[in-house]
């Protein structure tokens, strides 16, 4: 007979403790906030701030796939969470070849890119890792 009471390792947040909740929303929220920043500082940069000479600013649709994980950033979907600490990695790179490659301005926003990329993904491991971990586990 299978044991009923032991807790499902990837349950519904009501199954976790009050205190990992209060780490899963903290951790969420960090999450949020650096995709709001990458938008932000994508738009700014493309469109206002240090455009790339004689471009359109058609560089500025590469935000598009991050506004479509807000969404699901407010709702816990873990589906979001587990994509975008993919979809991040290219931010980061190209945060990081035009923080070689630009000068001035744009070089500091590239910086600004890999930075806000770094705490998106570390965030949305962490989420990942507090919503998947054994719930009340006793010590061994």
């Amino acid at each position: 007979m299978p044991d009923t009471t032991a807790p499902l390792p990837s349950g519904p947040l009501h199954q976790h403790s009050p205190a990992r909740l209060r780490a899963i929303n903290t951790v969420r929220w960090i999450a949020f906030a650096s995709v709001i920043g990458l938008i932000v500082l994508g738009l700014l940069w493309e469109l206002m701030l240090a455009p790339l000479k004689g471009g359109t600013g058609m560089l500025a649709l590469k935000v598009i796939p991050l506004t479509l994980g807000i969404t699901g950033l407010l709702r816990h979907r873990m589906y979001t969470v587990r994509w975008l600490s993919l979809l991040v990695w290219l931010y980061f790179t190209e945060g990081t070849m035009r923080a070689f490659s630009d000068a001035g301005l744009s070089q500091i926003l590239a910086g600004i890119e890999v930075v806000l990329s770094l705490v998106l993904f570390t965030a949305c491991s962490v989420y990942v890792r507090l919503r998947l971990k054994d719930k009340a586990r006793p010590p061994a």
